[in-house]
């Protein structure tokens, strides 16, 4: 089975590297972006039996840094 979780900044924190990107893309004549937020994906292979119970403790201890980050989890 596979899991992917989502991690992103949560609202109100900066992200220069998101704010780069917007940058950059109107430098390449792309207009018409307010904002870009960066996030990561992560997958996840995981043994017979591991739960999205498990997969979430993954992230509240070592995935995602939840002072200043949320997440999603989708298994399937």
């Amino acid at each position: 089975m596979k899991a992917r979780v989502h991690v992103m900044l949560k609202t109100g924190v900066l992200d220069p590297q998101g704010e780069a990107v917007r940058h950059a893309l109107g430098a390449m004549g792309f207009e018409g972006v307010t904002g870009v937020r960066q996030g990561k994906v992560i997958e996840l292979d995981l043994a017979e039996g591991v739960t999205e119970a498990d997969v979430r403790e993954m992230c509240e201890k070592l995935l995602a840094n939840t002072v200043i980050e949320s997440y999603t989890v989708d298994m399937g």
